[in-house]
């Protein structure tokens, strides 16, 4: 009589452990379609002089023939859209500011830069990040020695 009630209760568990696993298994795929389905409509992109994302103008800046005045409206839709940079991790700098290093290093090296685009970008960027000064200041002299003038 033991021995029953040992196999019974042996295939109950098996049969619960197969319930929760399609459970989970459910589960995370209806979080799969909701994360993607976030990240596709996380910001909305207008044409023209509205609201653009962020990896459209850095595009814009990647871009090795983009003229001066696409570069500047780039950099000012930057800081006016998304330059505010997340608060620091304590005495790390937030992930998300490794995008705002390489776009100071991009304008640098961009072959249609100029002082004026660079100092005002770097002013601005610091203004309204004041505990990144630092780290901004050490990304602009590393684009700047790298840039061989």
């Amino acid at each position: 009589m033991d021995i029953v009630l040992l196999i019974k209760s042996f295939l109950g568990l098996i049969v619960v452990l197969g319930i929760l696993l399609f459970l989970l298994l459910k589960g995370s795929s209806k979080k799969k379609k909701k994360s993607v389905d976030a990240k596709k409509s996380v910001k909305p992109q207008k044409k023209g002089n509205a609201f653009e994302s962020l990896d459209t103008l850095v595009k814009v800046i990647k871009d090795k023939k983009s003229s001066t005045k696409e570069l500047k409206e780039a950099l000012d839709k930057i800081i006016k859209y998304h330059g505010k940079i997340h608060p620091k991790l304590g005495v790390r700098a937030h992930p998300d500011f490794n995008i705002y290093g390489e776009i100071i290093l991009r304008i640098c090296h961009h072959p249609n830069t100029s002082k004026d685009l660079i100092i005002n970008f770097d002013r601005d960027l610091e203004e309204k990040n004041k505990e990144y000064k630092r780290e901004i200041n050490d990304f602009l002299t590393k684009g700047l020695e790298t840039r061989g003038i």
